[in-house]
């Protein structure tokens, strides 16, 4: 991957957005269910796009293979990753143990992209993806609570670990070229499409307005559903994908730290060092400055 200013900008705004996506997740589920908090994501995701589309028409996909690569991309990264991660949290996962298990998608992209993408790792790579993983397990070790894990809770968050590395790399390969704003536009309607019935159906739409769910949802749409998500797909076409999702990696400090800015909980000791030895993972993982992209 290119270290461009513009990359190094884009990475960083995805990891700060990503990070801060646990806590506003966290705010929104304690007014909605599951399905129902999704649906008003997509929805609002909708509006957006629609207007932005209608302003500057994108270039949409051409044919219906493209547009069903597209809409797969979108399921899986949406709709069914999404699911899946806040039905763990619904069902009473511990933040760490959600946490540690969606971290080690840097390490499922590489053993995918070794073995199937070919973008082989050299040692240094692996070492540094290794070191990434145990440095996420120091820093959310005082959040791993075992006895919180259910077999639903850990079914939600595998099925969730699967579909967003599954669409992250899915969309790389089938949909590298088409137009990020047409994607996102037809991505929500889709995931929209297939949650609504499940939000009426398990939950009843049932919701508790309030200023702090409209606030994690617009939080949620705007920057990390639109903002977020096109610039991990912005990193991911001109980089290697184990590169790019290590960032994924730093996402738990950074949901740490506005936890201890925010509500005073600081880290422990372990915790530190934990996020020197992700830091220093991730740094290992990054490419060489003189070594050329792949």
């Amino acid at each position: 991957m290119t270290l461009t200013p513009f990359s190094r900008a884009l990475a960083a705004y995805f990891v700060l957005v990503w990070g801060s996506g646990y806590l506003a997740s966290k705010t929104g589920l304690q007014y909605a269910g599951p399905f129902t908090f999704l649906c008003l994501r997509f929805a609002l995701g909708l509006v957006l796009m629609g207007l932005w589309v209608m302003w500057k028409p994108p270039v949409w996909p051409q044919g219906g293979r493209a547009l069903g690569h597209v809409v797969a991309a979108g399921l899986l990264m949406h709709a069914i990753n999404l699911a899946g991660s806040h039905h763990a949290q619904a069902f009473g996962l511990s933040a760490g143990i959600t946490a540690l298990i969606l971290a080690t998608q840097p390490l499922l992209t590489a053993v995918v992209a070794d073995r199937w993408l070919r973008q082989p790792l050299d040692a240094r790579q692996w070492l540094g993806v290794a070191l990434g993983l145990a440095g996420v397990l120091l820093v959310v070790w005082h959040k791993v609570d075992v006895q919180a894990a259910s077999a639903a809770s850990l079914v939600a968050v595998a099925v969730s670990l699967l579909a967003v590395t599954a669409g992250t790399l899915y969309q790389r390969l089938f949909c590298a070229d088409v137009d990020l704003r047409a994607a996102a536009l037809i991505q929500f309607a889709a995931s929209l499409v297939l949650l609504l019935p499940l939000a009426g159906l398990v939950e009843d739409f049932r919701v508790r307005w309030s200023t702090a769910l409209v606030a994690s949802v617009i939080f949620l749409v705007v920057f990390a559903s639109i903002g977020a998500v096109s610039a991990l797909h912005a990193l991911m076409r001109s980089g290697n994908a184990t590169r790019v999702t290590s960032l994924l990696y730093l996402t738990p400090i950074v949901a740490a730290l506005l936890e201890w800015l925010m509500f005073g909980v600081a880290p422990t000791p372990l915790g530190v060092i934990g996020i020197a030895i992700t830091c220093a993972g991730v740094a290992m993982i990054a490419p060489k400055r003189s070594s050329a992209s792949p």
